[in-house]
C-alpha cells in the first residue's frame, strides 16, 4: 500500500486537484455570460450564492464520503482508478474544445448562480469525484482537516476569481483564456493519470499479497 502523506502534503495535493478540477479561470466567462443580465451587486451576490452552493455540495460529499464507501462496498483504489479515468476524459475534451461544457439549465433572465453556476460548474461530477478520492486517501482527522481546509480555500479563490470575472475576461481576452484553459486542462489530465497509477498498483500490491 502507498505510505501516508503528511497533513500539509496531503493538503497541497487536495488544494492542486480541487482547484485543477473546479478550474475557475475557465468558469469566469461562462459566470459572466450567464450573469449579464444582472447589475453589478447582483453578480457579486449571485457569485457568493454559487461558491456556498459549491461549497455545500462538496461538504456533503466530503462528510458522507467515508459511509458511502461502506454502503456500496467500494474500495478507495476503485474510485481512484474510476475518478482518474473519468479526470482524464474531462481534460482530453477542453484539450480539444478548450473549455468544458455546462449545460445551460438556467432560462433567460433568471437567477443562474444555485444552478448551472453551483452545480455544476462549481461542484459537478469531477469536483465530487476529487473530493471522493481524497476523502477516501485521508487517513485520519488531521487529513480530513487539511481536506477542509483545502476545500475552502479552493472555494474562497474561486468565489475571488468570479467576484473579478468580467475584469479577468477583459485582461486575459479570448487567445489568453483558451491558453489557461488548457493548461489547467493537462494540469487535470496528470492528476488524474496519477490517480489511475496509485488505483492500480495498491491493487497490484493487494494481488501480489494474495498470492503468498
Amino acid at each position: 500500500m502507498n505510505e501516508p502523506v503528511a497533513p500539509f502534503p496531503f493538503a497541497v495535493l487536495a488544494f492542486s486537484s480541487l482547484f485543477s478540477v473546479v478550474n475557475p479561470i475557465s468558469g469566469a466567462p461562462v459566470f459572466v455570460s450567464l450573469t449579464a443580465h444582472l447589475r453589478h451587486a447582483e453578480r457579486q451576490r449571485a457569485a457568493v450564492r454559487a461558491v456556498l452552493t459549491g461549497l455545500a455540495t462538496l461538504a456533503v460529499f466530503s462528510a458522507a464520503g467515508g459511509a458511502i464507501f461502506s454502503f456500496f462496498g467500494i474500495t478507495v483504489p476503485a474510485f481512484q482508478i474510476t475518478g482518474g479515468i473519468l479526470f482524464a476524459l474531462m481534460s482530453l475534451r477542453a484539450l480539444e474544445h478548450g473549455h468544458e461544457e455546462v449545460p445551460e439549465t438556467s432560462a433567460p433572465g433568471r437567477d443562474p448562480s444555485i444552478v448551472p453556476v453551483g452545480i455544476p460548474l462549481i461542484a459537478g461530477p469531477g469536483a465530487i469525484s476529487t473530493v471522493m478520492v481524497l476523502v477516501g486517501q485521508a487517513g485520519g482527522a488531521s487529513h480530513r482537516l487539511a481536506l477542509a481546509g483545502a476545500l475552502v480555500a479552493t472555494l474562497s479563490v474561486t468565489l475571488a476569481i468570479l467576484l473579478a470575472a468580467p475584469a479577468i475576461t477583459r485582461r486575459l481576452g479570448e487567445t489568453g483564456m483558451k491558453i489557461t484553459n488548457k493548461v489547467m486542462a493537462l494540469i487535470t489530465a496528470v492528476i488524474g493519470i496519477q490517480f489511475v497509477i496509485n488505483g492500480t498498483t495498491a491493487v497490484a500490491v493487494q494481488i501480489l499479497r494474495a498470492a503468498r
